[in-house]
């Protein structure tokens, strides 16, 4: 079959003149696109979220997150392993304990013996300084009631969490996870002030080179569900009398001012997609480096789509990871930390 003939066309269409600027030059190729990116991942700056938990003799698959683990100490070493070959930069331990370890004030939280302090001085001992180890500082998995932290009856009777009371209990958790070789401490429980306590405990300890990445603005949305199976939460209602509002966008601002001010190193917007324009804005405020936690809820949904054949996986994964980068995050925490350097490899 001959080639089509394309008709006799002048150089310029209906009068109007070929173009002057020509965007598409920068996209001939894979390497003329890499060549002008405006925006690169690296894996140095990511950070994989894992999971230890007590009373398993083997790695169990969280059922709302597929691909995701809790893991014994053996399987979390393979996985930081695996994570330090990709060149991820730092992994972030969160410790599920059984149910009988948990009580009213979450105390395995701070025991030198606890889930999590296990963890991070596994991770320790095995990497020394090859890979960042970050512990999650938050009371929440070690509760009873699974809130961040001890409660009490305001003067109308009603159940909430005790600001002041939960603060020394942080910092406890803080100095127990700094000894037990923690690089970076993470408090996630939006509790006022807990980021000034907690820089002078560890500084107090002798601990002043060990980091704090502050979950500043931290919204108290609907993207954790998969989570609480992750942790094994017991929790009964929700957070929303300490965690930030979703519909309010200049808050974010003033919590991150608030935590830089009192001796945050890195600030965090968590969760990230559902939020990129409060990371945009924290970026162009913030003094120190911005973090953003791509949460459980935003892994399972894509998760769920490919699985379906909705989505391709690779491509929604990476799009998703450059989104949060473009929109101002320095550092990324995301369950696919590792698959996605060996991608970008």
């Amino acid at each position: 079959m001959s080639e089509p003939t394309l008709p006799n066309l002048p150089t310029d269409t209906y009068g109007v003149p070929a173009p002057s600027r020509r965007p598409r030059r920068l996209r001939t190729s894979a390497t003329m696109r890499n060549f002008v990116a405006e925006t690169q991942l690296d894996p140095a700056q990511f950070v994989l979220p894992v999971f230890i938990a007590e009373g398993i003799d083997a790695p169990r698959e969280i059922s709302a997150m597929p691909g995701v683990y809790q893991h014994t100490e053996t399987s979390l070493l393979k996985a930081a392993e695996e994570a330090v070959k990709a060149g991820v930069g730092s992994i972030d331990v969160f410790g599920v304990p059984t149910p009988e370890h948990k009580d009213f004030a979450g105390t395995q939280a701070w025991a030198a013996d606890g889930i999590l302090n296990k963890g991070v001085a596994a991770l320790r001992r095995e990497f020394g300084d090859d890979l960042l180890v970050m512990s999650d500082t938050c009371l929440d998995e070690f509760t009873d009631h699974g809130h961040c932290g001890v409660l009490t009856t305001d003067h109308y009777g009603n159940t909430v969490v005790d600001n002041d009371a939960t603060l020394p209990l942080y910092a406890a958790m803080a100095v127990s996870q700094a000894r037990a070789g923690a690089h970076i401490v993470s408090p996630s429980g939006m509790m006022d002030g807990q980021i000034r306590v907690i820089r002078a405990a560890l500084d107090a300890e002798g601990f002043q080179d060990v980091s704090i990445l502050a979950y500043s603005a931290k919204y108290a949305g609907a993207f954790y569900g998969p989570f609480r199976e992750a942790v094994g939460s017991t929790l009964q209602g929700d957070r929303k009398t300490y965690q930030q509002d979703p519909r309010n966008a200049r808050e974010a601002i003033m919590e991150v001012q608030l935590d830089i001010d009192e001796g945050a190193d890195m600030v965090m917007v968590k969760p990230a997609l559902p939020y990129l324009d409060i990371l945009s804005q924290v970026a162009d405020y913030s003094t120190v480096p911005v973090a953003a936690y791509q949460v459980s809820g935003e892994y399972s949904m894509i998760t769920a789509a490919a699985q379906n054949g909705w989505l391709d996986r690779e491509k929604t994964i990476m799009d998703s990871l450059t989104s949060i980068r473009r929109a101002g995050a320095d550092i990324i925490l995301t369950y696919w930390a590792t698959e996605a350097a060996q991608m970008l490899a």
